[in-house]
């Protein structure tokens, strides 16, 4: 089972030293907590996760397969840390950057950068959440489906506003609409690369563009522009 970070073990009222042993002690535990989990990562979207062994996780984060188990008691409890944290990750993101926003176009093109971005830097969580939902069972699973769902239930509601505002008469289908976009988001890390390739934002731009264009059509999202800026 995943351990919980220590708790505060000291009233407000102890000496600052006793605090601050507290805090190193929170930080020491998430650092290294952070650091298997990138190392497992990483190993996942290179061999999989039925080929990635704990032994191999604990031996490429140079800690002993004991201190492994001190933090998960398998390696489905950290497949699912990955993934919730990933999209707990996003979702918080993508909210946060919306506020404020009200034009449906304007908040697509927030959610698409926001992905881009997020990806484009951490690339072996893209390929491990696109491939390994399933390698889940039982409330790991629930959980992960859950949050995923709240991902795409915001992002397809941007969706469907930027159609009805902007194309209240197109009769293209929301969800397929949707899920067409997540394919070109997520299928980035296949061919993309952050260190040659156009920057993550001019990345974004380009699939913002291809996305309205081909849901919109050249002439709507010309006038929409025009009315923006008028």
């Amino acid at each position: 089972m995943i351990n919980k970070k220590p708790e505060r073990m000291f009233e407000p009222d102890q000496p600052a030293a006793a605090e601050n042993r507290t805090s190193e002690l929170r930080e020491t535990y998430d650092d290294r907590l952070n650091h298997i989990l990138a190392v497992a990562t990483t190993l996942i979207a290179q061999s999989g996760y039925e080929r990635a062994s704990m032994r191999a996780v604990a031996k490429e984060a140079g800690i002993s397969l004991a201190g492994i188990y001190h933090y998960f008691d398998s390696k489905e409890k950290m497949l699912f840390l990955i993934q919730f944290r990933t999209f707990n990750s996003l979702l918080g993101n993508l909210r946060e950057k919306l506020h404020g926003v009200e034009e449906p176009v304007e908040q697509l093109r927030v959610m698409v950068r926001a992905h881009v971005c997020y990806f484009a830097a951490n690339m072996p969580a893209l390929k491990v959440c696109s491939h390994e939902l399933e390698s889940l069972a039982g409330p790991a699973y629930e959980q992960t489906r859950l949050i995923r769902r709240q991902y795409y239930e915001l992002s397809r509601d941007i969706v469907t506003r930027v159609l009805d505002v902007h194309a209240p008469d197109c009769a293209i289908d929301r969800h397929v609409a949707t899920m067409a976009l997540f394919g070109m988001l997520n299928w980035l890390y296949r061919w993309y690369n952050p260190a040659k390739d156009r920057s993550p934002a001019g990345l974004a731009n380009q699939i913002i563009e291809m996305f309205l264009n081909g849901v919109l059509g050249p002439k709507v999202e010309e006038d929409r522009v025009e009315r923006a800026a008028s």
